[in-house]
């Protein structure tokens, strides 16, 4: 039996390597694809990759601010939605913000579930073909073509249920 990559990180985690092997992931994949990961896309990715919460547009832009000039939106828009075309962002609808993918073994158009927090504000994301296998399914009996599965779940994860 192979355990599962842990949905969230641990509270002592080294974030300076998580976040190194996430820079180092979208360079191979833009490679791969002939895609430019230019700077302000490694910066966008760069700021939401500096917590495991997700940031709405204009948070990513306080967040580059404060090493740079404040970029435009437009310009943040964009790297956002080159990173998400990619499979290397995700958007949390329900909270109209953005996450850097934790999970480096899956496309942009598989299943995936966002664990979120109530707490602490932490998203994890899992995958699950079972679960995907039967929306689709699902989806298809109606007529429907599936493009994306995202489910977002919220609760509380493990750490904030130990610390109460």
């Amino acid at each position: 039996m192979t355990l599962a990559k842990p949905a969230f990180p641990a509270p002592d985690h080294d974030h300076g390597r998580c976040t190194a092997d996430a820079l180092a992931h979208a360079e191979e994949v833009c490679e791969q694809r002939a895609q430019k990961f230019t700077p302000i896309r490694r910066q966008v990715l760069g700021a939401l990759l500096s917590s495991h919460r997700p940031l709405g547009a204009y948070e990513v832009i306080d967040e580059l601010a404060k090493s740079m000039a404040r970029p435009a939106p437009i310009t943040v828009y964009r790297a956002l939605d080159f990173l998400m075309a990619n499979g290397l962002v995700r958007r949390i609808e329900s909270r109209n913000a953005y996450l850097a993918c934790a999970a480096h073994d899956h496309d942009a158009t598989s299943a995936v579930a966002f664990l979120i927090c109530e707490r602490c504000g932490l998203v994890g994301e899992i995958q699950s073909g079972s679960f995907a296998g039967d929306l689709n399914a699902a989806a298809r009996s109606s007529g429907f073509a599936p493009k994306l599965s995202v489910v977002e779940i919220t609760g509380v994860c493990a750490h904030c249920q130990k610390m109460s």
